[in-house]
């Protein structure tokens, strides 16, 4: 079985997973774990629960690898957990999880966006920092904003609150000029690259071609079971 955990990363992204991909909302804590319980041989996390709900924990991933499931991650958390865990056998996936595990991006809030219902697909209403910072960097090669505007765009994004951070707002809180403004609102629109959408449609690409089956674990750590993990099976999967 394949499992894969998505949401506003994957919104627009043509076609379906596919009847071998069993496409589950973002996870919360503990649905990796489970996921594992139930079968799956193959996991691709991709984003995930937060705010309401506890996060997808380091440990529950840690399971999964020790007992050979293959677990791919990449465009949110999926990324961030991948940096965190590839010393163990995590496959990190696109330049999302890259520029995390190169240390170029250290913030976990960089992935984080305002997002529609399930009923709604999850549809994004805000833009990631990381979408931001590809957009802006695909403009200036082009040639339609200069570095200085690049610096002044990318920083006011910065500073704004993930569930605030529009294009519009974004371009208002770096004080352009009416006209300019304008122009650069047309040009972000025409610009824009979807980092995490393309990052989340390789993470389901990678998975979707992986073996339906668990591998050997790898030898060189072991999993700890740990008191606490022993509790948290015990309380909340028991």
């Amino acid at each position: 079985m394949k499992v894969v955990f998505a949401g506003p990363s994957l919104w627009g992204t043509p076609g379906e997973a596919g009847c071998a991909v069993d496409l589950r909302p973002p996870a919360a804590q503990g649905d990796v774990y489970a996921a594992v319980c139930v079968g799956a041989n193959v996991i691709g996390l991709i984003d995930g629960a937060y705010e309401q709900v506890a996060a997808t924990w380091h440990k529950e991933i840690l399971f999964a690898l020790a007992h050979g499931v293959q677990v791919f991650g990449g465009a949110s958390i999926g990324a961030l957990r991948a940096a965190e865990c590839a010393a163990f056998g995590m496959i990190g996936v696109g330049e999302i999880y890259r520029a995390y595990a190169a240390g170029e991006i250290v913030d976990d809030a960089a992935v984080a966006l305002l997002h529609g219902p399930a009923e709604l697909g999850y549809v994004p209403l805000t833009e990631a920092l990381v979408n931001v910072t590809a957009t802006l960097a695909r403009a200036r090669d082009a040639g339609q904003i200069g570095a200085d505007e690049e610096s002044r765009l990318q920083a006011a994004a910065a500073a704004m609150f993930f569930k605030e951070r529009t294009w519009e707002r974004i371009i208002a809180a770096a004080a352009f000029p009416a006209a300019r403004a304008t122009v650069l609102l047309r040009l972000c629109a025409a610009q824009a690259v979807n980092q995490k959408q393309r990052d989340a449609a390789e993470v389901l690409r990678r998975v979707q071609l992986a073996d339906d089956a668990r591998l050997q674990p790898d030898q060189s750590w072991e999993f700890a079971h740990t008191a606490q993990f022993t509790q948290w099976v015990t309380r909340d999967h028991g």
